[in-house]
């Protein structure tokens, strides 16, 4: 079982994300307040801590929302992680696994300072199944096993 290590927003595309710590989690749409929300197949996006430290290795500061996503989680595998898996985020939120990794129009600062992201090969992405509240140290558990690597 994972946690969440942040839960990042922004009011308006192109902004940078910021922690809010707690937020709503939307039925059919994403987190309460942030643009990225809407009715399509990347409602959230999850990133894991672990793959983000490997950027830190790299030489570059990072916080929380710099790679644009909603959920920064712990202990999460989500190597072997498949499109159609279900998770619980909290105690009442349930998301889809819809799509791994995006492709980068435009390459990012953090691109620019290390010569790579991760974002195209490690973000996550997914529709919202049941809303809830949601807060920093909540748990994260796959609900089914499709090949998923949840860290259990």
């Amino acid at each position: 079982m994972g946690k969440i290590v942040a839960i990042c927003i922004s009011e308006k595309k192109g902004v940078q994300k910021k922690d809010v710590k707690q937020c709503r989690l939307i039925e059919n749409y994403g987190l309460e307040g942030d643009a990225h929300a809407g009715s399509w197949h990347r409602q959230i996006s999850l990133l894991s801590i672990e793959g983000r430290l490997v950027m830190e290795n790299k030489g570059v500061k990072l916080d929380a929302g710099d790679f644009g996503e909603n959920v920064l989680t712990k202990g999460v595998d989500f190597a072997n992680v498949m499109v159609g898996n279900e998770l619980r985020l909290g105690k009442d939120a349930l998301v889809r696994v819809t799509q791994i990794g995006k492709e980068c129009h435009d390459r990012c600062n953090i691109y620019y300072q290390v010569g790579d992201c991760i974002m195209p090969r490690e973000g996550i992405f997914a529709e919202v199944l049941k809303g809830g509240d949601i807060k920093v140290d909540d748990d994260i558990e796959f609900i089914n096993d499709k090949g998923s690597g949840s860290n259990n």
